[in-house]
C-alpha cells in the first residue's frame, strides 16, 4: 500500500518515499534470510544506495518491488531491486539498488562474508 503524500494535493509520491520502500524490501529480506540485528555482533550495513526514477507512481495504489541479489565480494555483496505498480506489473517504475557489506558492529569493521551468505548471494 502506498504511503499518503504528505500534501493532499501532491499526488505524486516524492524521491524519499521511493528510497523508503526500496530499504523495506531490503529489510524485509535480510529478516526473510534469519538476519537480525545484533548491535554487539556482526551483520549488515548499506555504504552505497541508488535509485533511477523512469516513471512516477501516483497515489493511492499499490506497489511491488523485486529483490535481487549478487557479485559477492570479500566482504559486500550487491542487492537490486525494481518497483512497479499491482495494477501495471509491465511498467517499471523504479530500479535501485545498494552495495552492503558485513560488519563487526562493536569494531567497526568489515568482515569477510559469512560462507552461509556468500552461497545464498552466488545462487
Amino acid at each position: 500500500m502506498l504511503a499518503e503524500p504528505l500534501s493532499v494535493m501532491h499526488i505524486n509520491l516524492n524521491n524519499g518515499t521511493y528510497f523508503r520502500y526500496l530499504e523495506t524490501a531490503r529489510i524485509d529480506w535480510i529478516r526473510s534470510i534469519g538476519v537480525e540485528p545484533t548491535p554487539g555482533g556482526e551483520g549488515m550495513v548499506i555504504v552505497n544506495a541508488f535509485c533511477n526514477f523512469y516513471r512516477q507512481i501516483e497515489y493511492p495504489g499499490n506497489v511491488r518491488i523485486k529483490m535481487y541479489v549478487s557479485d559477492p565480494g570479500r566482504t559486500t555483496f550487491e542487492s537490486w531491486a525494481t518497483m512497479v505498480r499491482e495494477d501495471a506489473p509491465d511498467v517499471v517504475r523504479a530500479a535501485g539498488g545498494a552495495t552492503t557489506i558485513w560488519v563487526d558492529f562493536p569494531k567497526q569493521k568489515a568482515l569477510a562474508l559469512p560462507d552461509w551468505l556468500r552461497t545464498l548471494v552466488s545462487d
